[in-house]
Formats: structure tokens, sequence, C-alpha cells
């Protein structure tokens, strides 16, 4: 699984297979809960009784018997991004819990998908609309595996994108592996530019760019990273790059601020690469 290589940026040498072979444990020991599972009296109206008994289940196993929790006193702990990690100490943030939810689930026959939602990655567990049910089951895996109606969705939407977001926009659809593996590593680039651990930034970005080679804004903070790493020649290449691809007017101020800061850390960087030579 892609998403436990990112933990190679803090551990070079880590092996993935016992951790692979301990999300096969949990997803067998998961199959066991579930089909044990029955309909409850209390099933929303709407929602398919399986799915919710499966689901109930689920989180019964994982954040009750096996205690996963969300980090919420530690949040900013790079830990919190490398399954590995997440595995050995069962807690993490929620894109973190929600892939081990994704992961368990999966080898445990009940299909859950993950939602990219602004600001707090959440779950879904998709109605079986061939037998009539309409209501989808949205999974908050940071807070124990909440089903969280739509105002409680709204309310998290409203706490990152303001009160004019419309909520039905970012609940459609599900995220793709891509997607999710670069959620994770912008997560840790953050993280890690936040503690001033710009090598480890710059391997993260070098994994973003691999993921998508036409992402420029990942480009333009490769070149600030390697500025900060005073490697003044890969600073202003990458700058460069970025301007050049860069829309000929941003739209917005911030964008026009940020475009002048970049013009000048390129007109710097020229003046003092030119000392070089």
């Amino acid at each position: 699984m892609a998403a436990l290589l990112i933990a190679r940026i803090e551990y070079p040498t880590l092996d993935v297979r016992p951790y692979l072979t301990q999300l096969d444990a949990l997803g067998r020991d998961a199959a066991q809960r579930l089909s044990a599972a029955s309909p409850r009296v209390n099933t929303p109206a709407r929602v398919d009784p399986e799915r919710h008994a499966a689901v109930l289940a689920l989180n019964q196993f994982l954040f009750d018997e096996l205690q996963f929790t969300g980090n919420s006193s530690r949040y900013q702990d790079p830990r919190n991004s490398f399954l590995n990690e997440v595995l050995e100490r069962r807690t993490g943030i929620p894109i973190s819990l929600s892939v081990v939810y994704m992961e368990v689930a999966r080898r445990a026959g009940i299909e859950i998908e993950g939602i990219n939602f602004p600001g707090h990655f959440l779950l879904r567990c998709p109605a079986r609309t061939e037998l009539g049910y309409s209501a989808d089951l949205i999974i908050d895996a940071f807070h124990g595996g909440a089903i969280l109606s739509e105002d409680a969705c709204r309310v998290l939407l409203r706490r990152s994108e303001g009160d004019d977001a419309v909520l039905e926009r970012h609940l459609t659809g599900h995220a793709t592996k891509r997607q999710i593996l670069a959620r994770m590593l912008v997560n840790l680039k953050q993280l890690y530019v936040q503690m001033n651990s710009f090598p480890q930034a710059l391997d993260v970005t070098e994994l973003l760019l691999a993921i998508e080679p036409t992402a420029t804004h990942e480009l333009r903070d490769r070149g600030l990273i390697a500025y900060h790493l005073n490697d003044l020649s890969s600073a202003l290449r990458d700058l460069r790059t970025y301007l050049a691809l860069s829309p000929g007017t941003p739209h917005s101020d911030a964008d026009r601020q940020d475009h002048a800061r970049i013009v000048e850390h390129v007109k710097t960087l020229r003046r003092r690469v030119a000392t070089f030579n």
C-alpha cells in the first residue's frame, strides 16, 4: 500500500510487510464482527439497516475494542501521518485514521470510500440504491466513527470554507487513491515547514511532484524550500519555471501578493547566483 511507503521519509529502511499483515489480520477479525452484526431498531430513515449495522460493528471493533482514537492533544505530531506509527500507537489524524478504516473495511467486505472534505477528511458508506435506500452514511474516523448528519457536515464545512460554502459540492464523489496520497503528503509538508525541517519537506515535495508533475504550486514550494536549504541554483530554476507556468494575471489579492513575492525572490537569487560565476 502506497500510503505506508510515505513513512520511509522518516524511516528509510521501513519494511511495510508486517503492517500489511497486521491490516490483513484486522480485516479478518472485523469480518467476524460484521458477520455477527444485526440491524437495529433505531436505524435512521432511508438508511440501509444492514450497512448501518455493519458500520456500527466496525466502529465498535476499531474504536472501542482496539482503541484507535484521534490524536487531538498532539495533532501536529508528524507520526500521525505515518501509517506504521498509526497502527502501532493507534492514534492519528482524520486522513490517516480514515485510511486504516478503509483498508480494514475493504478486507472485511464492506464498501467504504473517502471524502476529500475541506479541513477534515471524512468517509462514506454508500447507500445501496438498487434496494431503495437513498441516504449514505457519512463517518468521522477521527471522532470514533461518529455518523454525521447533514447539519454536522455543514458545521464542519463552515469552519474551513465560511458560511457561503455549498455542502453538496463537497460531498459529491469520492477521493481517489492519488488524492488521498497527495492530501497526506501536503499535511506532512506543512508540518515539516512549520518545524523548519526543510530536508524532510523537500523529500515530501518531490513525492508530491511525482504524483502530479504539473502541480505548479509544488514547484514553487520546492524552490522556496531549496532557498531555505541554500541551494540557490535549484531555487532559482524552480521559481523561474513557476513564474513561467503561472497565469499572466493572478486573480486574487493573495495570488498577486504571492506572485510579487516570488518575482522578488527570483531577482535576489539572480544576483546571488551571478556572484558564483
